[in-house]
């Protein structure tokens, strides 16, 4: 029995609620708290009608750590889940150590005005968390984290090295805009147009964005994608506690309408991240775009089709060359049936909501920062598999990326 702190309204933020509260003998006292108020009521709203649950709200801005501190001494919960925006890593971390609780999050820190995502920010807090005897995990969504973790399964059990690593991340779902985001548009459109960087030879290699592309085929029906390779936050922590690794790539896929508004979007500046003077007033564009732009918590029932994300690792067991394919498949109006919302927040949700388990239980529990794959993979593999996300292994599926 532990109450937890929710940090966040989001979709992603909404599915870890209704998962959390689908659990009571665990999760027995939940706190939902954002800067907009009336989100976190909507979703309070939506868990008493559909488990008959009481879910407490709080109005919270996360970049003010004297509120955060303020918040977490009244609520007094075990640990805090963070599902707000990755510029607001540092100062929840910074008031989980003042207030003296545990910590979890699912992407990486990301400086507001710097278009750069790396772990070193919140490495940098290894020591003060341990001295604390307080854990902060890190990266637990699906990618990063669920692929973190289908990483190290395969490499406890079907591996005695690592060399080759492809993540691969497919949207097969349509919910009819000719261009929005599944998730946050101003991450999103950060992350496509940045730089991308593979691992390769031990170092990351830059190359310009979306210039690497091929053709891929998922499994069970779901369908044949363009994917692009781009970088993502997971390669720099995969490489770092998977030295064996040789190349690591991630990809992910688009669609032509997709591609073609960003890139028009592009040329006229509005995915540019600093301040411009426009009509008298200074306003960042991307963060302008963002306001015109749907909500992605509103996609859910409009979105049809599947996701299919996973890993293909090739390496070595017992002198031998093998490689091994691990994917989960979700569809879209599944997960809007069971939690209203959309498989991009799904996939990210359930793995926070299974990590968080995991760290109230103690099998995951220990002082210091910590990347989700230095964590025992086996008891996260059998609770996808219990909570929503089946996965499936194919040894040698017969393909090979670039």
């Amino acid at each position: 029995m532990a109450k937890v702190l929710i940090i966040g309204a989001g979709g992603v933020g909404q599915v870890v609620v209704h998962k959390c509260a689908q659990l009571p003998e665990l999760f027995s006292e939940i706190v939902l708290a954002s800067r907009t108020l009336h989100k976190c009521d909507n979703i309070a709203q939506q868990v008493a009608d559909k488990y008959q649950r009481t879910i407490e709200t709080a109005q919270v801005d996360a970049d003010k750590v004297p509120e955060l501190v303020a918040l977490i001494n009244r609520v007094k919960p075990a640990m805090v889940i963070n599902v707000a925006l990755p510029y607001q890593d540092l100062t929840i971390m910074d008031a989980c150590l003042e207030a003296g609780v545990n910590y979890l999050d699912t992407a990486n820190y990301e400086p507001l005005d710097t278009a750069k995502f790396e772990y070193s920010w919140q490495w940098a807090y290894q020591q003060r968390f341990a001295d604390a005897g307080l854990m902060a995990l890190l990266g637990c969504g699906f990618d990063p984290g669920a692929t973190n973790m289908f990483t190290a399964y395969l490499a406890k059990h079907y591996f005695d090295e690592i060399h080759y690593l492809d993540i691969i991340d497919v949207n097969g779902g349509d919910h009819g805009y000719p261009f929005a985001t599944n998730f946050n548009p101003e991450i999103n459109i950060r992350e496509v147009t940045a730089d991308c960087r593979h691992w390769e030879n031990g170092e990351f290699v830059t190359t310009p964005a979306m210039s690497t592309q091929q053709r891929f085929i998922c499994p069970e029906g779901v369908g044949s994608f363009d994917i692009y390779r781009m970088y993502h936050e997971e390669l720099e922590s995969l490489t770092k506690h998977f030295p064996t690794i040789k190349k690591a790539q991630f990809w992910m896929s688009f669609g032509d309408s997709y591609l073609k508004h960003l890139e028009v979007l592009g040329n006229v500046g509005m995915t540019g991240i600093e301040a411009v003077e426009f009509q008298g007033q200074q306003i960042v564009p991307i963060q302008f775009l963002k306001a015109l732009l749907p909500d992605p918590s509103t996609l859910g029932p409009r979105t049809h089709g599947k996701t299919c994300i996973g890993c293909v690792v090739r390496g070595i067991k017992e002198g031998r060359e093998k490689t091994v394919y691990l994917y989960n498949i979700k569809d879209h109006q599944d997960c809007y049936q069971e939690v209203q919302s959309q498989a991009i927040s799904y996939t990210t949700a359930v793995p926070a909501m299974i990590s968080a388990k995991l760290m109230l239980e103690g099998l995951w529990m220990q002082p210091g920062v910590w990347n989700i794959e230095q964590m025992d993979p086996d008891p996260f593999m059998a609770a996808m598999n219990q909570y929503g996300l089946s996965w499936t292994v194919i040894e040698e599926p017969g393909f090979d990326l670039l």
